[in-house]
């Protein structure tokens, strides 16, 4: 398979700079690769190591026909804007994307995304929705909820105590932002996957109750799951310092997790990947260390 170049959107981001990584190991050449963002300040570096740098800002429509200019396949990463925002944006990227003709677009979508009831959940469906009546040969990633949303925590939650959230005992398909890079990278450089739609998450699923008990065994200390109301839980995230906007989507996202959206039983990415995702227990003996 011959490939003209990789445009990897939101490679300022964790996610999108794994993708590039990932790319790299699976002996993409670093020319190939077109790694763009809103502020390529942050990654200059990759520059410096031969892979081309272009401002893309989803907003702006003109620097995303120049970001994608000869463009063969693109990773289009959700954005992270207000939500109310989101879908607009993934159109215009969509928009130019077709403009130059890729061959495939991948897109990170979550979980469910045709059926969810979440805010989150409900950007992603209309954003895959406006992909398939734009005609591109696509790919779904349909992610899970990352690991890290939880280890990042672990300083707050050894310090209280407890998990706080809103998604009862709801199952969640977690797995880390490298392991979803890697499924990403390999639809992007494997043929075989237009059309397809990839449920992915970890081998190993958990209620929150039972994350708080890991985290237990992992640290040594007592932590317990406090399950609130979710305009409760909404209240207490702004209280901790986020707006209120971004407080409110995120209890939402865990009543959406008490509903099994975040959870999925597919073996897609174990076998995308090629080898088990990393498991909870993993990641939280790493983030302990």
């Amino acid at each position: 398979m011959t490939i003209m170049s990789i445009v990897i959107t939101g490679a300022t981001g964790q996610l999108g700079r794994l993708t590039v990584e990932a790319l790299l190991r699976r002996g993409i050449p670093a020319a190939d690769i077109i790694a763009t963002g809103r502020d390529i300040t942050g990654i200059k570096d990759l520059a410096d190591r031969g892979i081309t740098v272009r401002r893309a800002d989803f907003a702006d429509t003109d620097s995303l026909a120049e970001a994608f200019a000869g463009a063969d396949r693109l990773l289009l990463i959700s954005a992270s804007v207000p939500v109310d925002e989101r879908v607009a944006n993934h159109r215009r990227v969509i928009d130019a994307a077709a403009a130059e003709g890729v061959s495939l677009m991948a897109y990170t979508s979550t979980t469910h995304a045709d059926t969810a009831t979440t805010i989150i959940g409900a950007t992603h469906g209309e954003t895959e929705e406006y992909l398939r009546d734009r005609g591109i040969p696509s790919v779904l990633l349909r992610n899970g909820w990352y690991l890290e949303n939880y280890t990042s925590q672990l300083p707050q939650i050894l310090q209280n105590g407890a998990v706080v959230g809103a998604a009862g005992e709801g199952r969640i398909s977690a797995a880390s932002r490298a392991d979803y890079a890697e499924a990403a990278a390999v639809v992007l450089t494997a043929e075989g996957h237009t059309g397809a739609v990839y449920q992915l998450g970890g081998d190993e699923s958990f209620t929150l109750t039972e994350l708080a008990a890991a985290i237990s065994t992992a640290a040594g200390n007592q932590v317990t799951y406090a399950d609130l109301p979710v305009t409760e839980f909404a209240r207490a995230l702004a209280a901790a310092g986020l707006p209120a906007v971004l407080a409110e989507v995120l209890a939402d996202a865990d009543l959406g997790m008490s509903r099994g959206e975040m959870y999925t039983d597919s073996g897609d990415l174990r076998r995308l990947i090629g080898r088990p995702p990393v498991t909870l227990a993993e990641a939280l003996a790493v983030a302990l260390r």
